[in-house]
């Protein structure tokens, strides 16, 4: 086995990975132009990232702040699982922790593959899904769909906020101080204008004379995509099969605004909802593991 070595001249990596992360998002069903936006957000930083060759793959690792933690990533490990895979992600470990890591990420691309395997006993923190919306989504019979307003707007956002809150300890990559200081940067990055912020729509799902739940959704956050940053049924009214019926909302509200596919992030350890979205075919563009070191 070749001793790993960084390496200067990045060009035939960059290449590479380029190709790779662009063939597991078309695998995914992307439209080429979605494939492509999603590439350039998945090169952030890339030109600060260390590179290094084995002879068996390349590694490609990094170390950023993350909400007051120093957070080392694993960008890129080429290397079929094995020895030399081994080999690589315990050195991306030790450079990581030698930069002041107390953690290190890991997003891999599409379904089940090789690097999943590399990274078995990462825990999910996250995934990114995708699927395009029908062509004339029909919303359930006996559920009503209508704009929240202003009114319900703050109490609205209270309830988000903590439910966001406990999603990402619940994850188990941050502690509720941490959580609480990514969600407050979160939401003001997203909702910069509160209710009136351009893009965004809020809705209340209505079954039987009662708000059963909310929905808040992103036009044209990619190319042709919604993001579904919410489809929320209330705890009370779980288990009546308006967990499917919010996601015919998410893809009616997904025509509403001129896009073709819907788009959402689920956190990990949410197992009932991920169950949910394989049966009803959101396929994962990106899944995000991390380990504390």
């Amino acid at each position: 086995m070749n001793a790993i070595q960084v390496v200067t001249d990045r060009s035939e990596w960059r290449a590479g990975f380029e190709e790779r992360v662009l063939a597991g998002y078309r695998a995914a069903g992307c439209s080429e132009p979605l494939a492509r936006a999603l590439l350039e957000r998945a090169l952030k930083g890339a030109d600060d990232w260390t590179v290094a060759a084995d002879g068996a793959g390349w590694i490609a690792v990094g170390v950023s702040q993350d909400n007051g933690a120093t957070v080392g990533r694993i960008h890129d490990l080429t290397a079929e699982p094995g020895p030399a895979a081994a080999a690589a992600r315990a050195w991306a470990e030790r450079w990581c922790a030698g930069r002041g890591a107390e953690r290190v990420e890991v997003r891999l691309s599409g379904a089940a593959g090789p690097a999943h395997a590399v990274f078995a006993d990462y825990p999910v923190r996250g995934q990114n899904r995708m699927r395009t919306a029908a062509e004339r989504p029909e919303l359930p019979p006996g559920l009503g769909v209508r704009p929240l307003t202003e009114e319900e707007y703050p109490g609205w956002y209270a309830g988000e906020e903590a439910a966001y809150i406990a999603d990402i300890v619940r994850a188990g990559a941050l502690t509720a101080e941490q959580a609480k200081a990514k969600s407050d940067e979160d939401f003001a990055r997203s909702l910069p204008q509160g209710y009136r912020t351009p893009g965004h729509a809020f809705y209340a799902m209505e079954a039987q004379g009662q708000v059963i739940g909310t929905g808040w959704v992103n036009h044209g956050f990619l190319p042709g995509v919604t993001f579904g940053f919410s489809l929320e049924v209330y705890e009370e009214h779980r288990g009546k099969g308006y967990g499917r019926a919010a996601m015919a909302v998410g893809e009616w509200a997904t025509r509403q605004g001129g896009d073709e596919a819907m788009m959402f992030n689920v956190f990990g350890g949410n197992e009932v909802a991920m169950s949910l979205y394989d049966s009803t075919g959101f396929a994962v563009l990106d899944e995000f593991r991390s380990l504390p070191l």
